[in-house]
């Protein structure tokens, strides 16, 4: 068996990160999906491949809220919490070879950070770009992006327009910008150790001070 791990939300200031781990016996078991790299693939394509993912691959998947991000970044960096989620689903799914997206600068530092993580004798193939690489990879970062847009969506329905979730998109900047100003705190969505959000309340604290001057 082969499995395939990578993660979506990483980056984001807004909602859970999700990982996935996608493990079959061969790539040949979806080669007719034209499976690629998630952020190379329409919403649309996307949610149609995901699925038939479903359907024909063994599948393990790890949500972190934007809460336990915080309380976990408290304890380790965010790299490190990564790959303690990447080795929690390649360990349920006990594959032979598992092919990782390195979140670290360097891959092979990287896979030794999961190893400590790991109770199963597995050889770990760790490589940034993995996901253009490993059509296994590529399917793992369909699985965790659709997940992730649908918790988004989700999320919307409660707290209204939020953009992608990402501090790079204008809408959720404003909407996290409108919050603070209007509630004093950020969201409880929203990843309060993110620079994002410091940056909004040091700029709200600013705005205050200047009011006695």
């Amino acid at each position: 068996m082969i499995c395939g791990v990578d993660e979506a939300g990483k980056g984001s200031v807004l909602g859970p990160m999700v990982i996935a781990g996608v493990s079959v016996r061969s790539a040949e078991a979806f080669s007719d999906l034209g499976v690629n790299d998630s952020k190379m693939l329409t919403p649309a394509r996307r949610e149609q491949i995901y699925p038939l993912l479903r359907k024909r691959c063994r599948v393990a998947t790890v949500v972190i809220s934007a809460h336990e991000i915080d309380t976990i970044r408290r304890e380790m960096t965010m790299n490190a919490c990564i790959a303690r989620a990447h080795a929690a689903v390649i360990q349920n799914l006990s594959p032979t070879v598992a092919y990782i997206d390195a979140c670290d600068v360097n891959p092979l530092r990287y896979a030794d950070e999961m190893k400590r993580h790991l109770g199963l004798s597995c050889e770990l193939v760790s490589e940034h770009h993995a996901d253009q690489t490993y059509p296994v990879v590529s399917a793992a970062s369909i699985i965790a992006k659709v997940m992730r847009d649908r918790a988004i969506r989700e999320l919307a329905k409660t707290y209204g327009n939020i953009g992608s979730g990402y501090p790079s998109d204008p809408v959720t900047v404003t909407y996290l910008t409108t919050y603070i100003k209007t509630h004093g705190v950020p969201p409880p969505i929203a990843r309060a150790s993110w620079k994002t959000v410091s940056a909004i309340l040091g700029k709200k604290a600013q705005s205050r001070l200047s009011e006695f001057f």
